[in-house]
């Protein structure tokens, strides 16, 4: 069925056929990045190599946790003195009071510290846990299955946040980009299908045109279309040379 379609669509094509030269793209292409600085302890995977969901892809050192463990540990540590102190001091107070020997004052104002301490003992015990739940971002792993397309790291380098250490293109969301002259944008919509080729792989498919990007090029005066096809072959991947007949 799709074979007469595309053939059809092929026969149909007169004279002014457009036929634009494009590349195939991922539309799902990330930049993985770490959450914390640090140095890289290891690397798992190398270009052009496939990866799926949740793979390590490289690991960096804890310095920067551990730095940040050790001052939450103290913390916790001092609050939870300072609380056995004021419990002592509490027991001791509630006894002297029996023999009139304080004021009540004095005792209600421990019970406050006391509760104080408590509540800054819990919160001391959440900001623990949170550092060391941020252990779990020293394995940077894959969002979602793909094609590492760039490695920016190595072993021994310092990984810093926000800085792309590999990008990762999703080949189950391929596309194929092209521009087309202005003077064209008439006989184009969103959402109508056109005859697309892959010469490489002899593949030939029909596609349809799910995006209009409507920001001009003001030296050649092109727009950016993006074009969607299906396929079954697995040899498809991001840069291939591609061709968009439009009727």
């Amino acid at each position: 069925m799709k074979l007469l379609l595309i053939l059809a669509l092929t026969l149909s094509l007169s004279a002014e056929t457009l036929t634009l030269s494009g590349s195939v793209i991922s539309d799902n292409q990330k930049m993985i990045t770490s959450r914390f600085m640090g140095f890289v302890t290891n690397v798992y995977v190398n270009e052009g190599e496939k990866v799926r969901k949740n793979q390590t892809l490289y690991t960096i050192d804890s310095r920067e946790i551990d730095s940040a463990a050790r001052q939450s540990q103290l913390s916790l540590q001092m609050y939870e003195n300072q609380y056995t102190n004021v419990k002592l001091n509490l027991a001791r107070y509630k006894r002297l009071l029996e023999k009139d020997m304080v004021s009540k004052y004095e005792v209600e104002n421990l019970e406050l510290t006391a509760l104080n301490l408590q509540d800054m003992i819990s919160i001391a015990k959440a900001r623990l846990q949170e550092v060391k739940n941020q252990y779990n971002y020293l394995n940077v792993k894959a969002p979602n299955n793909g094609v590492v397309v760039t490695k920016n790291i190595k072993v021994g380098e310092m990984a810093m946040p926000g800085m792309p250490a590999i990008v990762l293109s999703d080949l189950s969301d391929l596309k194929i980009s092209a521009e087309i002259p202005e003077s064209s944008l008439s006989r184009i919509t969103h959402g109508k299908k056109v005859a697309i080729e892959i010469p490489s792989l002899k593949l030939k498919a029909i596609g349809k045109i799910t995006a209009i990007i409507p920001n001009s090029n003001p030296m050649t005066h092109t727009f950016k279309i993006k074009v969607s096809f299906k396929t079954n072959s697995k040899s498809v991947y991001p840069g291939m040379y591609a061709t968009i007949s439009i009727n």
